[in-house]
């Protein structure tokens, strides 16, 4: 099977089993020379999780509930990630904050539950493998089943990567079509990055691309020509962006990059927003920003056999 790593109009990272494209997949250009790594298995709110330890001290942190990342820590006194004090722990819900992951459906822009149902479900932790495109890491699995079939009718597999180095995270969202049809689903990374002073951080590399304002009901907006900043509620979803950018906070910086996500989808809710929902809070808007790798805008349609891999990396 091999990686298409060219970005096409709607199916940018998609490969087959067999056919005449089969072949090897190519390693991520992000994939590093490898350092073991240790899993320390813990429970945290009664639900199962898996600590990543790389030697040199970095950590992350993912609960089985939605395969979410719930925390990065590139040195153990330094969280990259944010998580809501707040946070529904509660069976069926989602984890407000970290690192969510959305499928089959973006948002409400289709019949499904808000963001998709991956989220709210338990997966597998599948061990720690080194034959992946990112060299070594965590593998966690979901399978379709007769109740995710009832919510949404195909056959797939679901595969969460995550990938600990000394100063980087990488994330990998893989989805395989089972069915004897094809299919066609959005995903992203709704991934919260943890900001020291939200008036000081600038987000750097979407100058150049139109929007569209879903705090303007969806209104298409052309390109600002600036980096964004973080005023008041701000809901923006870029498509086809490059694949490189930048979030400055103060003398911070920290470098984000996607490949096989084709848009970007920017979101901070603003103090008036924030303090209406309950699993955040008054003021807690003022401690993070959502930069989150997605393909949203066009679905991703694979056929059967056909694999989709989406990854973002955060790296200082």
């Amino acid at each position: 099977m091999r990686l298409l790593t060219q970005k096409t109009p709607a199916n940018a990272g998609v490969f087959r089993l067999g056919g005449p494209r089969s072949g090897i997949i190519r390693r991520s250009p992000y994939a590093r020379a490898a350092m073991p790594l240790t899993i320390e298995p813990f429970e945290q709110h009664d639900r199962a999780c898996v600590r990543l330890r790389h030697p040199r001290g970095a950590t992350a942190d993912i609960s089985l509930h939605g395969a979410h990342v719930l925390s990065w820590k590139p040195e153990p006194a330094r969280e990259r990630l944010y998580l809501s004090p707040n946070a529904s722990h509660q069976p069926g819900s989602a984890i407000r904050g970290g690192i969510p992951v959305i499928f089959p459906q973006f948002a409400g822009r289709g019949p499904l539950v808000k963001h998709g149902f991956a989220r709210l479900l338990e997966w597998r932790f599948a061990g720690l493998q080194d034959a992946t495109v990112f060299g070594e890491s965590a593998v966690f699995e979901l399978d379709d089943d007769e109740h995710t079939r009832s919510l949404w009718p195909h056959r797939f597999g679901a595969r969460l990567h995550v990938a600990l180095s000394a100063d980087a995270l990488q994330v990998g969202l893989e989805i395989l079509n089972r069915d004897d049809s094809p299919f066609a689903f959005t995903a992203a990374l709704h991934t919260y990055l943890r900001v020291a002073k939200l008036g000081s951080v600038e987000l750097e590399g979407l100058e150049s691309t139109p929007y569209e304002d879903s705090a303007r009901k969806s209104a298409p907006m052309p390109a600002s020509n600036a980096p964004i900043r973080f005023e008041g509620e701000l809901d923006r979803i870029y498509a086809a962006t490059p694949r490189l950018l930048r979030l400055r906070d103060g003398e911070s910086t920290l470098r984000i990059e996607a490949e096989g996500f084709r848009d970007t989808v920017v979101w901070n809710p603003g103090a008036t927003l924030a303090a209406s929902m309950g699993d955040l809070g008054a003021g807690e808007h003022l401690r993070f920003v959502c930069v989150e790798a997605g393909t949203v805008v066009e679905p991703v349609t694979l056929a059967p056999g056909e694999r989709w891999l989406g990854v973002q990396r955060l790296g200082e």
